[in-house]
This record gives structure tokens, sequence and C-alpha cells, in this order.
């Protein structure tokens, strides 16, 4: 293993690192923070999310000599920011977060469940997740109206960065975003800068399993988990699909009680370390996937740090940052969800529940969006008969 070592791959593993952390934290401590986690309790699932990921990508990476990059879900954290707190609070949404480990696992083990994943059609879970996205991708219009002087520089960063750079554009803006909070002399308490995990014993609650681990599992693979394996095919790799889902789901599991939401396979950052700028030679790439592993364990270390950071921070500059980050996702979202004209209408209705706000019997718009938009698909195929 160690003869395939180049450090080109190394620095494109930390590159992958830096750029999916800090695109994407924002949305990570929102949602831990939004189904009731407490700021120590979101320092943990920080923790436990970065170094989860890590030891994913490691292991797969080690294990399949591909570079199999992994993830924590952005979008499934973005979920969670929409659906809330559920009844019994932060225990019962990790209980909701082990159940998705465990169903992660259910798929990649037992094919007709991943094939039931993949039955649903793209454009209605693509609408799901659009409407899921479209809260916090407000963020920075709000935040624009009600702090411009916070918020511009952020944005104005992001969108300049983006000319040049995609891939910097979210990084620069988080970075601005915290040269604001300093410049305004807000205290940033670091009385605890080490990581200090916290064990949450589970409940299970049919709210938090309904409301939070059913879509976040169909948001996990729809969205990452099987994009993330085609990522890896559009470069010339065959990994075995399913036990690459497997290890996420079991490494899930692990790292739910310490407040970790969910580990999958990348689909954005896979493409660093999966492409050609990590090594010319394809066999050799898997140490970018591996390097990444090893710096997001870094960076998982760091998470107090980072909290500390998002408490002396005001709300809306960080939903800012999360909702810049977002942005590429609704468009994709929306663009998949609108592309198919027979499912166009089952899809805007998927979207407008989702994006609504809705609870019923304490269970999110996520889910209520999906029955929405698949009975007025079954009706109009009906219909047609």
């Amino acid at each position: 293993m160690f003869k395939d070592f180049t450090w080109q791959a190394f620095l494109m593993g930390l590159i992958a690192s830096v750029v999916g952390f800090a695109s994407s934290f924002a949305v990570v401590v929102g949602g831990l923070i939004a189904v009731g986690a407490s700021p120590e309790q979101a320092s943990s699932g920080l923790m436990a999310g970065a170094i989860a990921m890590g030891v994913a990508g490691i292991v797969l990476g080690m294990m399949t000599k591909m570079p199999i990059a992994a993830a924590w879900s952005t979008p499934g954290a973005a979920l969670m920011v929409t659906t809330g707190a559920v009844e019994g609070g932060f225990e019962a949404a990790v209980g909701a977060f082990l159940v998705t480990g465990a169903l992660i696992i259910l798929a990649g083990f037992w094919k007709p469940l991943g094939r039931w994943v993949a039955l649903i059609p793209t454009a209605i879970a693509s609408a799901m997740l659009a409407g899921v996205l479209m809260g916090l991708c407000l963020a920075p219009v709000k935040a624009a109206a009600t702090s411009p002087e916070a918020a511009l520089p952020v944005i104005l960063a992001w969108a300049i960065v983006a000319r040049l750079k995609r891939l910097w554009a979210v990084p620069a803006a988080a970075l601005v975003a915290v040269i604001v909070v300093m410049m305004q002399g807000d205290a940033i308490p670091l009385t605890s800068v080490w990581p200090q995990p916290i064990l949450v014993v589970p409940t299970f609650t049919l709210g938090a399993l309904v409301g939070i681990a059913l879509p976040l599992f169909i948001v996990t693979m729809a969205s990452q988990n099987i994009p993330g394996i085609a990522v890896l095919r559009s470069y010339g790799y065959e990994p075995p699909s399913g036990r690459p889902i497997a290890v996420t789901g079991v490494i899930s599991m692990m790292f739910a009680p310490f407040g970790g939401h969910t580990t999958n396979l990348s689909a954005i950052v896979a493409a660093l370390c999966a492409g050609p700028d990590a090594h010319e030679d394809p066999a050799k790439r898997y140490w970018a996937a591996i390097s990444m592993g090893i710096f997001s364990v870094v960076l998982g270390l760091l998470a107090s740090l980072v909290i500390a950071v998002v408490q002396a921070a005001p709300p809306l500059l960080i939903e800012t940052v999360a909702g810049l980050a977002l942005l590429g996702p609704l468009a994709a979202s929306l663009k998949n969800a609108l592309d198919d004209e027979d499912m166009r209408e089952a899809a805007v209705v998927t979207f407008i529940v989702a994006a609504s706000g809705l609870t019923i019997a304490g269970i999110g718009g996520a889910f209520w969006g999906l029955i929405a938009g698949g009975v007025i698909l079954i009706l109009k195929r009906f219909g047609k008969t």
C-alpha cells in the first residue's frame, strides 16, 4: 500500500478535506441545533461527524484501493434544519441517526432495499431535496436586508471567488465570516478548545423515525451514495457498490451516539480525489481519499473551536454561509425535479410541501412532500389508464 503513496495525492486529500469541511460545517451545526442539540452536543456531533467521515475514507481507501471519499450528509443536515425539534428532543434525533445508519447497512447488503430507493423517481426525490434546501438558501437574502454590514462582505467574497475558482467560493465566504465576527469585537469563548465528546443515550419515537430517519435515509441514498458511486464510475472505477455503502452505515452507527448524524459516500468532493489532479496514475489516487480521511479527523478535533466561532457570530451570518454553500445543490435539485415534463406537476407539489415547513403529528414537511408528490403522480398515471 505504501508503495503507492504520492505527495500529489496526499496534498489533494488535504485540499478536499478543507473544502468539504469549510463548505458545509455551518449546515451541519445548524441541523444539529435545530433538532435539539445544545452547543456542547453540537460540538460533539460536529467532531463525531468529521471523524466518522475521516475513518470511513481511510477504511474504504485501504479496503478497495480506490479513491472512495466519504463525507457527512450535507443535504441530511439541511433536512434537519427544516424538520426542527421532534418529540423526545435530541435523544430521539440520535435514535433516528442510529436507525438511518441501520437502513444504510441494509441497503448495502440487501439489494432489494437499494433498488426500492432507486425506484423513487429522480424528479420527486430531487424536488423533496430542493424543498428542504430552499429555506436555508433564502438566508443570505434575509441577512443582506437585516444586517448588510455583516452579510454583504461574506456574499461578495463568495461571488468574487466563485468567478475565479468555484471550489473555493464557500471556504472564502466562511473565512470572511470569521473575520467579520472578529472585527465586530464579539468575544470568542475559548475556555475549552479541546474537543469533549458527549455520549447521548438514544430514544426512539415515531415522530423522529418518520420525520428524521426515513427522509434522512432517502436523501442520503439519493443525493449522496448513489451519485457517489456514479462519480467513481465516471472516472473509470468499478466499486462494489453495496459494500462501501454498508461500511458508511456501520460507521454512522458507531458515531451516532456522540451526535454524528450520517456518514456517506461523497458525491461532490469525490471528484477531487478520483480525478487526474490527484495523480496521473488512477491506481495511486486512492491515497487522496486516505489523506482526506486523515485530515478530516484532524478537523474534527478542532470542532470546539469552530463551535466557539459559531456561538460568537450572529445566527444569520452562519446561516448565510450555509445558504451560499447550498445554492449549487439547490440549482441541481430544481433542474432534476423539473426536467421530466410528465412528472413536473408532482415534483412541484413535492417541492412546495417540503419547503412549507409543514409539521403534522410531529413529522416534518420532507416526508409529507414525498407523500403528496407520490399521490399526485399515482393519480395522474391512474387517470391515463
